[in-house]
């Protein structure tokens, strides 16, 4: 996964479309709102036609609506940020440049703000504790707000509390578990406590529905290895049923992530990293009672490079 040399040539194609789309919102007398301090990282996702509804190209009977169709993302050492689109077969095709500056984001996550089946942009948080909201091909921050430090895993599980927007789950370091709702601008509500004992996880991850109910589910791995799957309810005052075991063995991997539907079936879909940087494909069933298909190997290493995948 080596750089490619036109690495340098990119990061000015994309510093001086941000600065085209900046000037065209000036010109339109549109403004963003975007803190003067804010970070000038860079996060850019061309535009892959890939609908699930394309039959003849990846013989999928899906249809729009249905699972989020988004890049792996993945920011290594120097802050560098690659995206990896699904080939439509399974599979990630070879990877893109799409950004850099993100040296100081503590975490990172896609969301989609139209409910249209791809993210629009990303939340991050800086080392500070800053939640900033980035559309994609912009250098516009804007600023959510401060008081995010106290946080160790946050992740956007798309709509979990029954409106259009993706929604934004946060676990602190009591192991509290807590849902922010997202007004589809970038924006959030106040936060509402989901429960406690979320500690017992080391990885938290979610992007659509598991259980094909067509509400968002979330998956946990805890310290023994063990999956469990939490059904959602859409309701934002108690959005998660009881959880249930999926199965065990998942200590082998150092990361997991979701980000939608892999391959293009319209179910979401789990991808896991293993210690030694190889990639794998958990696709969903849409079944509760075993939500995942056997692991299929989608990348064969290097991915261990990546500090922050989403």
């Amino acid at each position: 996964m080596a750089k490619s040399s036109g690495l340098n040539t990119r990061r000015a194609l994309a510093r001086a479309t941000a600065a085209a789309l900046t000037a065209a919102l000036v010109a339109t007398g549109t403004s963003a709102a975007v803190a003067a301090d804010g970070p000038s990282a860079v996060a850019t996702r061309p535009h892959v036609d890939v609908k699930p509804s394309d039959a003849s190209k990846f013989g999928s009977t899906a249809l729009p609506g249905d699972a989020q169709i988004n890049p792996v993302f993945g920011v290594d050492g120097n802050g560098d940020l690659w995206s990896y689109y699904p080939t439509g077969e399974g599979g990630l095709d070879s990877r893109l440049d799409s950004g850099y500056g993100w040296q100081s984001a503590r975490a990172m996550t896609q969301v989609d703000q139209d409910s249209d089946g791809y993210s629009d942009g990303l939340w991050h948080v800086t080392t500070g504790g800053q939640l900033y909201y980035a559309p994609w091909n912009t250098e516009d921050h804007l600023f959510v707000g401060n008081g995010w430090k106290i946080y160790n895993q946050l992740f956007s599980g798309d709509n979990l509390g029954g409106a259009a927007a993706d929604d934004l789950l946060a676990r602190d370091s009591s192991g509290y578990l807590y849902l922010y709702l997202g007004y589809g601008n970038g924006k959030l509500t106040q936060r509402y406590k989901v429960g406690g004992g979320w500690n017992a996880y080391t990885h938290i991850t979610g992007k659509g529905d598991l259980t094909g109910d067509g509400k968002a589910d979330i998956v946990a791995k805890d310290k023994s290895g063990v999956l469990w799957l939490y059904k959602g309810t859409g309701n934002y005052k108690a959005p998660f049923t009881s959880r249930t075991r999926v199965g065990g063995g998942w200590n082998t991997y150092n990361n997991i992530v979701s980000v939608g539907d892999i391959d293009i079936d319209g179910i979401t879909d789990l991808v896991a990293r293993d210690k030694n940087g190889a990639l794998y494909l958990y696709k969903g069933t849409g079944n509760a009672a075993s939500p995942f298909k056997s692991r299929v190997k989608i990348g064969s290493g290097g991915w261990n490079s990546y500090r922050l995948m989403f």
